[in-house]
């Protein structure tokens, strides 16, 4: 896989994580392309930017945090794009992302197109 890639995706799942564990719906959101798709189970589909932030926005009020990827696998889906999976847990849930496809954006860093993830209480 392209380093510069592998960089860019890893760097920005970290953001996600740091944007989610500090209670930041909006940080989360903006790891997201303007038209992402996200399907979580057994929550729903949510498509666009603002479905995705009203989503994260729950979760947080909610109480949950501390999110934590168990041995994530990144594997190049292109040139320009890999797609992670990971077993995940935090404090009140745990479950799989069996996709989450980072896009290379212009400006060199990575975004999530589509993420699809599982969870349980």
């Amino acid at each position: 896989m392209n380093s510069d890639l592998e960089t860019a995706v890893k760097e920005a799942s970290k953001r996600w994580q740091a944007a989610f564990n500090a209670g930041d719906a909006e940080g989360c959101a903006n790891c997201y392309e303007a038209n992402a798709i996200m399907e979580a189970k057994p929550f729903g589909t949510y498509n666009g930017r603002a479905e995705i932030l009203e989503f994260w926005q729950m979760l947080i009020r909610e109480g949950f945090t501390d999110v934590e990827y168990i041995n994530p696998k990144i594997v190049a889906a292109g040139d320009s794009s890999a797609i992670l999976s990971s077993d995940w847990k935090m404090n009140k849930a745990h479950g799989k992302i069996t996709k989450e496809l980072w896009a290379l954006q212009p400006d060199g860093t990575a975004l999530i197109r589509e993420d699809y993830f599982s969870a349980t209480s």
